[in-house]
């Protein structure tokens, strides 16, 4: 029988059954990656903010440094989120290494730099008159920057679903410091991998499928806000 026709089949079977493993994996990547693009939009919102709006000497330098991490190869940020977390490392003694706050950590330095990205870029895209209108009515600084915020929330919203789709789907920093271990680590990505390396094709391409399926969802969701606040 073809893979992928026994793969639908398997996917609907273990929606259909609502299989225990399958929810186990679902909350943990969820959780997992929902924890992370939350902490990157709070770190990566206000950098972004702050280098559209302020010149300063090295600003130059850091918008290269965040150009080149929205680029960054995800097994490079597990080398080195592993070799911080090791025993042997700086923070080994906080025993991270292997448990969900490792990759929550690892997804975070992948999702930032593309919230800072993409942040930064509808910063600068305001319309300038828009900018000297708000300072112009004696807007506070909490104001001004609030309302150039909420102007710009729809690339906000492309902000968080940048960042959430490159860290629900990755597979390589999460594998190295994640240990892909049952029920405490291992997500949709991690579990296709295991799933192929040991010969059970329709079983890991049911999980592609789901996975397919949750990030349309979510990235139809995204869309759905998004258009509504522009109508």
């Amino acid at each position: 029988m073809n893979p992928i026709w026994e793969g639908l089949q398997e996917a609907f079977r273990l929606l259909a059954n609502l299989d225990p493993e399958l929810l186990r994996i679902l909350v943990v990547s969820l959780e997992v990656s929902g924890l992370a693009i939350a902490v990157g939009m709070l770190i990566g919102v206000p950098l972004g903010v702050f280098l559209g709006l302020r010149h300063f000497p090295g600003r130059n330098f850091l918008i290269t440094l965040v150009n080149t991490g929205m680029g960054l190869p995800p097994v490079v940020v597990g080398l080195f989120i592993f070799l911080l977390l090791a025993r042997s490392g700086p923070l080994g003694d906080l025993n991270l290494l292997y448990t969900p706050a490792a990759m929550v950590i690892a997804q975070v330095v992948i999702a930032t730099p593309l919230v800072v990205g993409v942040t930064l870029a509808g910063i600068q895209g305001l319309d300038e008159n828009l900018r000297l209108q708000i300072l112009s009515l004696g807007a506070s600084p909490f104001q001004y920057y609030g309302k150039l915020i909420r102007e710009a929330r729809l690339t906000l919203l492309a902000a968080l679903a940048a960042g959430f789709g490159s860290i629900i789907s990755e597979v390589g920093a999460v594998m190295m410091v994640g240990g892909n271990i049952a029920g405490q680590t291992r997500v949709m990505t991690t579990a296709i991998v295991l799933e192929t390396r040991q010969g059970n094709f329709s079983m890991a391409i049911a999980l592609s499928l789901i996975l397919l399926l949750l990030a349309l969802l979510i990235n139809w969701l995204f869309t759905w806000v998004q258009q509504r606040k522009s109508a």
